[in-house]
């Protein structure tokens, strides 16, 4: 009998399957059928008691709504995202399907390419009950080193903003604006995603940790982000639907622009990165983006 069952079968819940199934019995599902080994039907998966979920963050409350059946399953979320049509975080939505001692969130600087490589990968399992993220822990390979911590919201925030100043970079990258315009946008990206954080009690130290600084420099570095990759195709002048045809997979960053606009507007939080991310989003030209950023 299979003990655990990851949810998703795209890049990155293949990533996470293919590495915990080294030393425990998994299996995998998603919304079509794949030919991958211990693939099985939802039905069997949500009878497993560990559930690993890497479905898109704007898919999970439909999900959950749609396919969910509660059994006491304990629960790693592995998307990382804020609701765009609600601004709700992924803790709000899970918890109204799962009791929180049964949750647990995963952050930190994770390329899906790099964990099925086998590289070295250091990850956080965030959960109000440390008893559930011990349990998680043990599941993963020698090669992925697992910390924990109690900060469930923070690394949500972490999680998901960073995917907005990936974007941001990708648009500098494709700009040729240079590195020095890239490290200041990056740091003054932490800061503002600090600032955010702060407003709904996230702790200071997971900015500067793994969930925070560590994930945000990869992903706002490197081509393999998809979400810098969707800010390459902005500075270009590309549509929102043609960057998604090109990328052939979800880009989280997106849909958490507009939440992060939602949230801003509602709250009053001055949000001069993610603001202009989502304006450009908008149609907003990036050039005019960046002059209105500097005379800020």
């Amino acid at each position: 009998m299979y003990k655990i069952a990851v949810i998703g079968a795209g890049k990155w819940g293949t990533a996470l399957f293919n590495a915990i199934k080294e030393n425990n019995k998994v299996c995998i599902t998603s919304r079509t059928s794949r030919d991958i080994e211990d693939f099985v039907s939802l039905e069997k998966a949500l009878e497993c008691p560990y559930i690993v979920m890497a479905i898109p963050a704007q898919q999970v409350a439909q999900w959950l709504d749609t396919n969910f059946k509660n059994h006491n399953q304990k629960v790693l979320v592995a998307a990382k995202g804020i609701e765009a049509s609600s601004g709700r975080f992924l803790n709000e939505i899970f918890s109204t399907h799962i009791d929180e001692t049964n949750l647990c969130f995963l952050s930190g600087p994770s390329f899906a390419s790099e964990v099925m490589e086998k590289l070295p990968t250091a990850l956080v399992i965030n959960a109000s009950n440390t008893q559930t993220a011990q349990e998680f822990s043990k599941f993963f390979p020698s090669f992925m080193r697992t910390y924990i911590s109690n900060d469930v919201i923070g690394a949500e925030i972490t999680g998901a903003y960073k995917n907005v100043i990936a974007i941001a970079a990708g648009i500098t990258e494709g700009l040729g604006l240079g590195q020095n315009a890239a490290a200041s946008l990056i740091s003054r990206g932490l800061v503002e995603m600090h600032r955010f954080g702060v407003g709904f009690g996230a702790l200071d130290e997971t900015f500067l940790g793994l969930s925070g600084a560590g994930d945000l420099f990869l992903t706002a570095s490197s081509t393999k982000s998809r979400n810098f990759r969707v800010g390459l195709g902005l500075a270009k002048g590309k549509s929102q639907v043609a960057i998604l045809e090109e990328l052939g997979e979800v880009a989280e960053g997106i849909g958490t622009a507009y939440a992060l606009h939602t949230l801003a507007s509602e709250r009053d939080i001055y949000l001069p990165i993610a603001t202009e991310v989502y304006h450009i989003l908008e149609g907003k030209n990036p050039q005019k983006s960046l002059q209105d950023l500097l005379s800020r």
